[in-house]
């Protein structure tokens, strides 16, 4: 699982300039075809280097699990590397490493994906692995108990004693009722008593409940030919039985139902900090591009309205960070987050009202031009990095597929990001940076001043 660094990412937020103004490019022309047994096949050509990626996205997530069992869907993406039928454990790794390869996984909110990249001519190795597991991945005793001491120093490690990573990746959750969207009001690690409590049985229903071809979409992107593709998918794919239909996601949220208010105390902070957290759209939502375009004015950069005016010019932070949704998009409501770590001796109070002013502020009277602009180059600089290897195009099918009303948008969808208006990031600005639709969180260091 990718566990967002708070502090990493603070620095290099704070080292990164602006990315210059790239040309137009990145589109990802594809094919698509599905096997009787409901696994999705999308595929791209790329001859231009001699390898393939093989992307395989469970329709799965953290969203799925039901109170008492969070981090199931974490836990399996670790337990999918331990073997199956025809694989020994920690043979997956061994076979793509030898062939030239690289592998890995993660898990966020709505999907768990695993991916390789090997040369071409090892595409039916990565295949026939990806099937195999499929198929008959080995749940024991042994390996769920190994793995679930991972996924539990994993969060000892990367969230509990991580200055800040409490506030941030619980208070994700905050803004949502467990009652009515346990979906989000949950985190994606999950918690210690659950993973505790989890049993061989109730790993093997989630397995029997998600892990099905009709529950996946397959991408293949690289130095391939299509018939060949098609001849392996058949050969490997089409006899994995298909499962039942997994029990749909329920999730009732809504905006602006109060302002609340936490503090909490941080044995690993030095420094105090605050934390604002506003509901944000479900990703398909029409108010996403300016809420992405709104994301990079305030946060991204050295010329970001937060390091301008509240590190820079009133020396009040250390560092600031704005980032929508950090683990993936969503199907669901999402996650606008503002954070300022304060420099030594500011009150988090002051922080977090020169913060406040800096967001009242687009609230009010909108962004400039070379703003918007700015952040269009930011944007389209990014959005065509993201398409320059076949890994990242292979994802960056994979998100149209699942996170867009059409796929199709994959090769229309920055035209849309760029004709957004100053008037659209000010309007956006209004309704979701509402005081009314923020959890705010200050965090206080310890009494003996963090950890040493």
């Amino acid at each position: 699982m990718r566990v967002p660094s708070v502090v990493a990412g603070l620095l290099l937020l704070r080292a990164a300039l602006a990315p210059p103004l790239l040309g137009q490019s990145g589109q990802i022309p594809y094919e698509a075809f599905t096997l009787p047994n409901g696994l999705r096949v999308l595929y791209s050509e790329d001859h231009s280097t001699p390898i393939v990626s093989v992307d395989v996205w469970y329709n799965t997530g953290s969203r799925n699990e039901r109170p008492g069992r969070s981090g199931f869907a974490h836990l399996f993406e670790h337990m999918m590397f331990e073997g199956s039928a025809h694989v020994k454990k920690g043979e997956q790794f061994q076979l793509i490493s030898r062939a030239g390869g690289s592998e890995n996984g993660s898990t966020a909110e709505d999907r768990t994906n695993y991916y390789e990249t090997v040369p071409s001519n090892r595409l039916n190795l990565a295949l026939w692995l990806e099937a195999d597991r499929m198929r008959s991945l080995a749940i024991t005793d042994e390996n769920f108990h190994n793995q679930r001491e991972t996924v539990k120093e994993e969060r000892r490690l990367r969230v509990d004693n991580q200055p800040y990573s409490p506030a941030f990746i619980d208070g994700m959750t905050w803004p949502f009722d467990s009652a009515a969207c346990f979906a989000y009001a949950h985190t994606v690690i999950g918690s210690m008593d659950d993973l505790n409590a989890a049993q061989l049985s109730d790993v093997r229903a989630f397995f029997d409940t998600y892990y099905a071809p009709n529950n996946a979409t397959l991408v293949v992107v690289g130095d391939f030919r299509p018939l060949e593709l098609r001849r392996y998918v058949n050969q490997y794919f089409s006899e994995i039985p298909r499962h039942a239909e997994p029990p749909p996601v329920r999730c009732t949220a809504r905006l602006a139902p109060g302002v609340q208010r936490r503090e909490v105390t941080d044995v690993h902070a030095n420094l105090p900090a605050v934390l604002r957290i506003y509901r944000a759209p479900p990703h398909a939502d029409p108010d996403t591009r300016a809420l992405e375009l709104l994301n990079v004015i305030l946060g991204q950069g050295e010329s970001s309205r937060l390091n301008v005016a509240v590190v820079r010019r009133e020396k009040a932070a250390l560092g600031t960070q704005v980032i929508v949704n950090p683990f993936d998009s969503r199907r669901g409501p999402g996650v606008l987050l503002v954070l300022a770590i304060a420099n030594q001796g500011v009150d988090p109070l002051k922080l977090d009202t020169l913060v406040t002013a800096q967001l009242d502020s687009i609230r009010a009277t909108g962004v400039t031009d070379e703003e918007l602009t700015k952040a269009k180059n930011t944007f389209r600089a990014g959005f065509v990095h993201s398409r320059e290897t076949t890994l990242g195009k292979a994802e960056e099918l994979h998100h149209y597929d699942m996170f867009h009303p059409s796929l199709a948008e994959i090769n229309s969808d920055l035209e849309r990001v760029l004709a957004v208006t100053a008037a659209d990031v000010r309007r956006v600005a209004a309704k979701y940076l509402d005081p009314a639709n923020a959890v705010v969180i200050v965090v206080k260091p310890a009494a003996a001043g963090g950890a040493q």
